[in-house]
């Protein structure tokens, strides 16, 4: 399973058991990139329209399948992960639940970075990291 993330300054991803941010034109992103093969939890679904094509799934139940998981408030691991996209805000937010991992340190290596206009965000940057060798 390959990983999709939100991100602020300080990799800081959730605040009081709260996303820190929203935008739709992310949203609207993730679902034209990644729908069909796109995973989340309930929590995440929340953020999309009720017939998006996508599947509500715990991490650990689907952690092994082929695809994505939006990942907001779910314990996460790298195992399985070839690929990992980060959308960073570009803002810091307060924040209790961080992405911990460092990427280059566990073989990934940023292959692309793009920054698109959100609905909510001047600047939302698109980072593409793959496993070395994949």
């Amino acid at each position: 399973m390959n990983l999709i993330i939100c991100l602020d300054d300080k990799n800081g991803m959730m605040f009081n058991k709260r996303r820190q941010s929203r935008d739709s034109v992310l949203c609207e992103r993730v679902l034209s990139l990644f729908g069909g093969d796109l995973y989340m939890s309930t929590y995440s679904a929340k953020l999309f329209p009720a017939d998006a094509p996508l599947t509500v799934c715990d991490f650990a139940a689907c952690k092994d399948k082929d695809g994505f998981f939006f990942a907001e408030d779910t314990e996460l691991s790298l195992d399985s992960a070839e690929k990992i996209i980060i959308y960073r805000w570009n803002r810091h937010y307060p924040a209790d639940k961080h992405f911990n991992f460092d990427l280059a340190s566990l073989g990934y290596e940023l292959t692309s970075s793009t920054d698109l206009t959100g609905s909510s965000h001047p600047v939302i940057t698109e980072q593409i990291f793959k496993k070395k060798g994949k």
